[in-house]
């Protein structure tokens, strides 16, 4: 029944999601800009380098845990792993962005292409010292995926062609809805190689790849290079990054709302699969009906963005979706209501489908450009840290002793993520209320 019940979940969302995206591209703002051939070429440039690299994350992301698992590893080594991997992005990957900032952005996605490919190289040995040598880079890889990419296509989009901001949004919501498409696809690769073709779990990642050198090669020659403050040595860098969201109101209280948010969507990621495991689901169509939720809450951002919502509200929707959800979760996996647990992710992934293009486009607002990726990847230290935490917590039973008090711990973080995106929402309004001589940096200072 449950086999059933998914498989139709996922027709009728998959129609949702259709409909939807349907309705947000006749938009004005997307219309408007899909009508500007100079921002399509310019946007189409960004985003078939951004969706390789994505699309070779997604590849090796539904085997991480069956790799470690094929090889020989118990359960408390595999979570060791990975505490190996947000361990190496909180203490290394402050750095990359201030690197990024200083010596090129594109050199950086340069780097990141490789780095990423060794990663991935590491997987062809059972051996532990490769593997954990492989998480560290992994987690380097991983904060410069989610802070270059997005500093450099802000910087192109508004200092060297001018386009207005609110195109920002048309992006990132684009950005959110595809990265669903390629999640879905990537799914589907991977299983055919690792399981159809019979190549094992290690396929995936040699799929990887192919795919990270060829956006390489595609950023080599059609990029070109940008940068925050070139003049700011490494260290001074880091601190004056620290220090903008620490005595800058409207980027702490949006920092909060990210690091929050996200710790409690990578703690999910560790529980969704043991709490519907008893019912046997079709993970992959589960995993897949999470993804299309993804992309009927960016399509759902784009059609109340053109009825005149702002992204500061959007925000705070996504945050209020994700406490609900999680509030349902606390009651119904005590209960063991293995379907209203299901709908309850359900909800969750549209909020994130929400979240996504509503953080990108005010980080963009907020963020001094000289210390853009610098700042982006402080802001996930706590994310880092808290998953890291929680992930420790859920295999030590005598801190947390039931699934329920870890989401009664996610529903608590997500409270004081709205009650930060509450006080964030108030702070960005007021500053847009200042004179408009005044440029963004003396805005953000005087909130």
């Amino acid at each position: 029944m449950m086999e059933a019940f998914v498989y139709g979940t996922f027709s009728v969302l998959a129609v949702v999601a259709l409909i939807f995206h349907f309705f947000a591209m006749k938009t004005k703002t997307q219309v408007s800009s899909a009508n500007n051939p100079h921002f399509k070429r310019f946007q189409y440039s960004f985003f078939l380098v951004y969706f390789m690299a994505l699309f070779s994350d997604w590849l090796q992301g539904p085997y991480v845990y069956k790799l470690y698992e094929h090889y020989g590893y118990a359960s408390n080594q595999i979570a060791l792993l990975y505490v190996v991997g947000f361990a190496s992005s909180v203490i290394f990957g402050t750095t990359t962005g201030p690197l990024a900032d200083r010596f090129g952005r594109k050199k950086v996605a340069l780097v990141f292409c490789v780095l990423y490919s060794f990663c991935c190289l590491t997987k062809l040995s059972s051996q532990f010292f490769w593997l954990f040598w492989g998480r560290v880079f992994g987690g380097i890889s991983t904060s410069m995926l989610f802070s270059t990419f997005e500093s450099w296509y802000v910087y192109e989009h508004t200092e060297t062609h001018d386009f207005p901001s609110e195109w920002l949004s048309v992006t990132f919501s684009k950005a959110t809805f595809w990265n669903g498409v390629l999640a879905i696809n990537a799914g589907v690769f991977s299983n055919v190689f690792a399981e159809t073709l019979g190549f094992g779990p290690v396929a995936p990642f040699m799929l990887a790849i192919p795919f990270l050198v060829l956006a390489g090669v595609i950023i080599l020659r059609t990029w070109r290079e940008n940068y925050g403050n070139q003049t700011l040595a490494l260290r001074k860098s880091c601190m004056d990054g620290l220090r903008s969201i620490l005595f800058q109101d409207t980027i702490l209280y949006l920092g909060v709302v990210q690091s929050l948010f996200e710790a409690n969507m990578y703690i999910f990621v560790f529980q969704w699969t043991p709490i519907l495991g008893p019912a046997r689901p079709p993970l992959g169509m589960v995993f897949a009906s999470f993804m299309v939720c993804i992309m009927i809450g960016s399509s759902v951002y784009s059609i109340l963005l053109a009825k005149k919502f702002q992204s500061e509200q959007l925000l705070m929707m996504a945050v209020g979706l994700a406490i609900l959800s999680m509030s349902i979760c606390v009651y119904s996996t005590s209960e063991a209501f293995i379907y209203l647990s299901f709908f309850a992710f359900l909800i969750l992934e549209v909020a994130v489908g929400m979240y996504f293009p509503a953080i990108g486009f005010l980080r963009s607002q907020v963020i001094p450009e000289d210390l853009r990726a610098g700042i982006m990847n402080w802001f996930r230290v706590p994310t880092n840290v808290i998953t890291c935490a929680g992930l420790l917590l859920v295999h030590n039973n005598t801190i947390i002793s039931s699934t329920q008090s870890m989401f009664a711990i996610c529903t608590a973080m997500l409270v004081v993520a709205l009650v930060s995106s509450v006080k964030f929402k108030t702070l960005f309004a007021s500053s847009k209320t200042l004179p408009q001589n005044e440029d963004k940096t003396s805005l953000i200072d005087e909130s």
